[in-house]
């Protein structure tokens, strides 16, 4: 019996052995794929600067925390060999300074060299990324990633609609998508659609793709007024599926471009990915074609006015809350997020200096100081302190609040504390350091009720899902700041002329593809 027993043991060993030998050999022969990205959406119009530590850069196995589609149990995770290696994104904002984007993109360099070579890379960008004394950082990105993985390398870019796509970044990429939807609703569903495509051709044998289709069209426009709520947009980016879904096509998109920045690479683009060049050309042209066609058709998403004519119509409403956007200084497209203009204007208004006037809620205003005081005098306490306009004094200064705080919440990953702090009958939400208020609970969690309050001005431009169902009616206004709407008001210097609306006369442009060669092709 002890021989049996013995025998059995050696047997179930050597199966466990066996079974280890065969889940390293399937490991091996699965595609090792690198992850790598920075993403933001940096205004070069406000004088705000962004650094490193906006970025809140993941390193290592804390990047699959990102990407739901690549946790332990999913498909695509177990379809590859995984080597993340820094993924950075943040708040909308300023430029990012120099030394905080060559310290990031150093740490993903370091880490991508170490651990080479790969099959392919997943590159997660936004797009839109100013950075101060360097045109195109994407583009830069990519071609300093090359240099170091190769250019046999294939990569898979995920942006934003609103980013830009250069020609340098269309050489060095090899297959590239991004959003169909504003607001972003598929963000995810797209950026695993770049991943799924990657690992597709990786694991079909196909690799790069014969042919890349780039059609720069000299249209510029704010998200607020090609939202795909609302038409043309509406139907110009469900023509992209027909396109996309054609044999011999892996992909196609449309992107808007970045209008609060002034190099020559922000307008809008179309590119198609595929092997067969035909369907390519054809649908890169038609899509680039049916943008052009409908370039006046495009209105803001919302009723647009001043400031002033949106407070009117506000207070004659009986539809609660009636949302005021303040887009000139819109975190979520790159303000500063400190102006101080609307809010001084409010604050003069006599229908809010009743504690039982119409009632206001405001959202938000950064002031560190008055957070500090706040914090001091605690929730009931009286309190007279500035707010505001720390970064962008150039239209308001620093405003003096004074009332009662009503509310105190600290550890909010954005604005770290918030306070709220009530001035005659409007609720202030000061804050550290800016943040954007989307959801329902950013401000139950602070003790407000938005569903019941009268008004409620947010710094933002097209209302996000959660604040557009709770809408009783919408006006946008036409405030200023660093996202100011009002694009003939910014002062372009940089970008190709002529360019729609600012050239709106301007005749039809040349919209044939241009093809782009793969980044090893010389």
């Amino acid at each position: 019996m002890k021989h049996l027993y013995l025998y059995a043991v050696l047997l179930l060993s050597l199966a466990s052995s066996c079974n280890e030998e065969k889940k390293d050999t399937e490991t091996k022969n699965l595609p090792k794929i690198a992850i790598a990205g920075l993403g933001i959406e940096s205004s070069t119009f406000s004088p705000a600067l962004s650094t490193e530590e906006a970025f809140h850069a993941k390193v290592g196995d804390s990047v699959f925390t990102r990407y739901p589609f690549l946790q332990p149990d999913s498909i695509n995770r177990k379809r590859a060999q995984w080597v993340p290696t820094l993924v950075g994104k943040s708040l909308p904002g300023g430029t990012v300074t120099r030394e905080a984007y060559e310290s990031m993109v150093g740490k993903s360099l370091n880490m991508l060299e170490e651990n080479k070579p790969y099959d392919g890379l997943f590159f997660d960008i936004h797009g839109a990324m100013s950075v101060v004394g360097l045109d195109d950082p994407e583009g830069d990105l990519i071609m300093r990633i090359r240099e170091v993985i190769g250019d046999g390398v294939l990569i898979s870019t995920s942006m934003d609609l609103h980013g830009n796509v250069s020609e340098r970044l269309a050489k060095h990429t090899d297959l590239i998508t991004c959003y169909r939807m504003a607001p972003h609703e598929d963000a995810i569903e797209s950026k695993r659609r770049a991943v799924t495509n990657l690992i597709d051709r990786l694991e079909s044998g196909k690799g790069k793709p014969a042919f890349k289709a780039w059609v720069p069209v000299p249209i510029l426009l704010p998200g607020e007024k090609t939202s795909t709520r609302i038409e043309p947009g509406k139907s110009l980016y469900a023509k992209v599926p027909t396109v996309a879904n054609q044999e011999g096509v892996i992909d196609a998109a449309i992107w808007i471009g970045y209008a609060w920045a002034d190099e020559p690479r922000n307008h809008a683009v179309v590119m198609v990915t595929g092997d067969d060049k035909e369907k390519v050309a054809e649908g890169a042209e038609k899509l680039a074609q049916n943008f052009w066609d409908v370039r006046n058709e495009f209105e803001f998403v919302a009723p647009t006015t001043t400031l002033d004519e949106s407070l009117k119509l506000a207070l004659a409403s009986e539809k609660k809350p009636y949302m005021i956007s303040d887009m000139g200084d819109n975190p979520t497209a790159g303000g500063a997020g400190d102006v101080t203009w609307t809010l001084k204007e409010l604050l003069a208004r006599p229908e809010f200096k009743s504690k039982n006037g119409t009632s206001l809620i405001y959202a938000s205003i950064p002031g560190p100081e008055f957070v500090e005081k706040a914090l001091e005098i605690g929730i009931g306490g009286k309190i007279k302190a500035e707010a505001g306009a720390a970064v962008d004094d150039r239209f308001a200064g620093p405003l003096t609040l004074e009332g009662t705080v009503t509310a105190i919440k600290e550890g909010d990953v954005n604005a770290e504390i918030e306070v709220v702090v009530k001035v005659g009958n409007i609720d202030v939400i000061v804050t550290k350091k800016r943040k954007p208020y989307h959801l329902l609970s950013d401000f139950t969690n602070l003790g407000l009720d938005p569903k019941n309050t009268d008004i409620v001005v947010v710094k933002i431009g097209y209302l996000v899902p959660e604040l557009y169902d709770m809408r009783g009616d919408w006006t946008m206004a036409l405030t200023p700041g660093g996202v100011d709407q009002d694009l003939n008001r910014l002062g372009y210097k940089r970008i190709k002329r002529p360019m729609f609306p600012l050239d709106s006369t301007m005749a039809q442009p040349d919209l044939k593809p241009k093809w782009i060669p793969a980044a090893d092709t010389k």
